[in-house]
């Protein structure tokens, strides 16, 4: 499921896990805008990666959908609440996708699955071996690696637990940092020099 991207024209990408990546984790899910807390240092980091030439991407899983704790409709509300915070704050999201369903149901958007990237990539016309994605969860890294993108684990969120569960064999091209702030500093040292700046854009 997709909030629709406002351009075209790009070709590389910074794909951001939610929750726990710009938000906080909660245990029992969030559920409404009043449950959300935007992690320290998070607004900042985001008006800082909308001045690099890369579209900015949310795929979240939201598997309070599949289990029935909120509606589908409820979801996109508190997705669009965050998207319009966001860019309250000189951020900006270029489009967002959510995975609306439950851990069992076997769907290949649901992250570890790559189909919200894919589907990202299709309509956005991305370069994905040009693209990060930045998540907190095992989940995040093995989407990003099925869809050709490079990983980055923050240690937000479920990311301290989450990195001593990383393979051995993916530590040499997954970065692990403290947060999204030192993500985003990783990111500005790629070359895009070859890409052309984006003037903006909202979904």
């Amino acid at each position: 499921m997709r909030c629709p991207p406002k351009g075209t024209d790009l070709k590389a990408a910074v794909f951001l896990d939610r929750d726990g990546v710009i938000v906080e984790n909660r245990p029992d899910h969030v559920k409404s805008w009043p449950e959300v807390r935007f992690l320290d240092g998070a607004f900042e980091s985001l008006a800082q990666l909308a001045a690099l030439p890369v579209a900015v991407v949310v795929v979240s899983n939201q598997g309070a959908v599949g289990r029935g704790l909120i509606t589908l409709e409820q979801a996109w509300d508190v997705q669009h609440e965050i998207v319009r915070a966001i860019e309250a704050r000189g951020g900006r999201i270029d489009a967002s996708y959510l995975c609306p369903h439950h851990p069992d149901d076997g769907c290949d958007c649901r992250k570890p699955g790559p189909g919200m990237l894919r589907q990202a990539a299709d309509e956005l016309k991305l370069d994905m071996a040009r693209s990060w994605l930045v998540g907190d969860a095992v989940s995040d890294l093995q989407a990003a690696r099925a869809a050709g993108i490079r990983g980055i684990l923050v240690r937000t969120g479920r990311g301290t637990d989450h990195e001593a569960k990383l393979p051995a064999e993916w530590r040499g091209d997954c970065a692990v940092v403290d947060d999204l702030s030192a993500a985003v500093r990783l990111i500005e040292t790629t070359d895009f020099s070859s890409l052309s700046r984006l003037s903006g854009g909202t979904a």
